[in-house]
């Protein structure tokens, strides 16, 4: 693999991931369209992906650090006894993080053979937009409702969204965004807690595998330059679709999106040979 293509590879991870349009999709069905191969073998494959999730979450972190900074010290007052929305807010996000995190250390592997047929991907991202437009249309017929804070039962059940994106072509923030909405947030409030309850999933898959990328010192310079484009990326992400939302952005036209891009991948693989 060509050090420019590990490095478009590192901008479309950053975009890709924080957009409801499936980052892990994205990387297997982009490269796949113009022939190229990826080696899940190649010594500078780990510590670059590693180094992208981390890039990814630092941005996250430093986007929502004056909310992070909140949450923490809400948290801590809890644990003294302080009721507080920022402490009810921090308990909703570890809730939140639990189903993921269990399900993929126990079906990572499993989960992994999907990767290989690529049509299966391209027909995830299809059904993935099919519900960002349901998504939208729920989010829509609740407009006059104000939304509710969420309750540590609905923040468990906005975790378990994120389940099913552990199946390339479906999107852990649209799948979370989508179950905010069904709670009663507005979409504002749902990428908002989206993209916090993805931090810590996002930045402990990083931390999990660091010390590979130490292990691969040849790469180390790749990987952090890699890693610094996904950051710079993924920050310009999360700030266009904050910004988005807050001018009610809908989730349908990232809807319509998916099911073109999958529709046009599906019946490239149908036609063509899938690489190898």
């Amino acid at each position: 693999m060509s050090l420019w293509f590990l490095l478009s590879l590192s901008v479309l991870q950053g975009v890709t991931e924080l957009f409801p349009v499936s980052s892990l999709g994205h990387t297997l069905l982009v490269p796949a369209l113009f022939g190229v191969h990826m080696d899940k073998h190649a010594p500078q494959l780990l510590p670059f992906l590693v180094a992208l999730h981390l890039g990814t979450a630092i941005a996250l972190l430093w986007y929502f650090r004056e909310r992070w900074v909140a949450l923490i010290r809400g948290f801590f007052g809890s644990l003294a006894g302080h009721k507080s929305d920022d402490g009810h807010m921090m308990w909703a996000l570890i809730i939140g993080t639990i189903p993921a995190g269990l399900v993929g250390l126990v079906l990572e592997k499993r989960i992994e053979t999907l990767f290989h047929d690529l049509r299966i991907v391209a027909a995830a991202l299809m059904i993935n937009g099919v519900l960002l437009w349901f998504g939208d249309r729920l989010q829509r017929a609740r407009m006059h409702r104000a939304p509710e804070k969420l309750t540590f039962r609905q923040a468990f059940l906005v975790g378990l969204a994120q389940i099913g994106a552990l199946v390339p072509g479906f999107s852990r923030s649209g799948l979370t965004m989508i179950a905010g909405n069904a709670a009663g947030l507005t979409t504002e409030k749902a990428a908002e807690f989206s993209f916090l309850l993805g931090t810590p999933i996002i930045f402990a898959a990083g931390l999990l595998e660091l010390p590979k990328l130490f292990h691969a010192r040849d790469q180390l310079m790749t990987a952090v330059v890699g890693g610094v484009l996904t950051g710079i990326a993924a920050w310009l992400s999360v700030r266009f679709l904050m910004r988005y939302f807050e001018g009610r952005g809908r989730l349908a036209s990232f809807g319509v999106y998916c099911v073109i891009a999958g529709a046009i991948c599906l019946g490239w693989f149908m036609l063509h040979q899938q690489p190898v």
